[in-house]
């Protein structure tokens, strides 16, 4: 009797987006564009963030989103009506962007804004399948809030494992909610001692310009390379 071939799509699919995404990171090399993988569970303040930060950002480098989202045009308007050029990427029901979709996302944005010098990707809300595939991204980012609880690190450890950047947003919580810094760092840090971790509140501005600073620095370096 001859054996069943068993072919384990899932691995397939992630060798070729790997592959995908290391050209896509070349290609946004050449072209000078930083792009920032942003990821997180929903309501944990992703393009408030954005927001925040497009106050320190501006004048100082030209920079876009790609605002992701299964349905709706909401963060895309928003992030237009700061003054900040973006793009809505709706992905079907899909739970990701591989970085094929991450490709398209780039030269809708280009046609529209030009050459821009940072890029953000505000990825699916979702902790789970963001963090299994590469974008192309040049850093990646993901956002813990206060009250989702200091436990998420422990249960989905892959994001932690693949963000370059923690930030742990709405610090102006912290003293209604049983959120343990301690905790936190120690369960990133034994996944990924490299973690650069970020405190900040998005509502009243605290910590947001070191992390501001932070990627400022990043893309100048990536832009000059």
């Amino acid at each position: 009797m001859d054996l069943v071939k068993i072919i384990e799509l899932k691995e397939s699919i992630l060798e070729d987006n790997d592959q995908d995404a290391a050209v896509l990171r070349d290609e946004l090399k050449n072209k000078k564009i930083f792009l920032i993988n942003l990821m997180s569970s929903p309501g944990s303040g992703k393009t408030t963030t954005l927001l925040a930060l497009n106050r320190y950002f501006k004048n100082r480098i030209r920079w876009g989103v790609m605002e992701a989202d299964i349905d709706s045009s909401v963060d895309a308007q928003t992030m237009l009506e700061a003054g900040v050029p973006s793009v809505q990427l709706h992905t079907g029901g899909m739970c990701h962007l591989d970085a094929d979709m991450t490709r398209q996302g780039i030269r809708s944005i280009e046609t529209e804004a030009g050459n821009l010098e940072l890029l953000f990707l505000e990825n699916i809300g979702n902790l789970v399948c963001p963090a299994e595939f590469d974008t192309g991204a040049a850093l990646n980012m993901t956002i813990l809030s206060v009250p989702e609880g200091d436990d998420k690190p422990a249960k989905y450890p892959l994001m932690y494992e693949v963000a370059d950047v923690l930030v742990v947003n709405k610090i102006d919580t912290l003293p209604v909610f049983d959120f343990n810094k301690e905790k936190t760092e120690r369960d990133v840090r034994s996944r990924n001692p490299d973690m650069k971790i970020f405190y900040i509140s998005a509502l009243t501005g605290e910590g947001v310009e070191a992390l501001a600073d932070y990627i400022l620095k990043c893309a100048e370096e990536w832009n000059e390379k």
